[in-house]
């Protein structure tokens, strides 16, 4: 009869034990839900931030390649304008040389 009441308390212990085991484990599953809920709002508030981020990036990378793009322009029109006027004052000089040799020239074919 011992052994009989033993066993049947230990199927009884078995049951209870099961039903706490499941009962925790639903429990836990619950509480990871919820814990997992402010870790995700945080994590999605620091990847829109995070976006945001990059996106004025982006548009600072955009406006430096404009300046730049502008700057190289305003450049190559200081470099042209600069070859031009050192062109015209090669031109210059040659026909003020020229001017002042047929002055020479001329002042020597004078009589005096």
């Amino acid at each position: 009869e011992l052994w009989i009441s033993l066993e049947e308390h230990q199927d009884a212990l078995e049951l209870i034990m099961s039903k706490y085991r499941k009962q925790m484990l639903q429990l836990l599953q619950g509480r990871k839900g919820e814990d997992a809920e402010p870790v995700l709002k945080v994590h999605h508030a620091n990847s829109l931030e995070i976006e945001n981020q990059i996106d004025r990036i982006c548009e600072m990378g955009e406006v430096m390649r404009k300046a730049i793009q502008v700057d190289d322009d305003q450049f190559f029109k200081v470099q042209e304008k600069l070859a031009q006027l050192e062109l015209e004052n090669k031109e210059l000089r040659e026909l003020l040389s020229i001017s002042k040799e047929s002055f020479e020239v001329g002042r020597e074919d004078l009589p005096d």
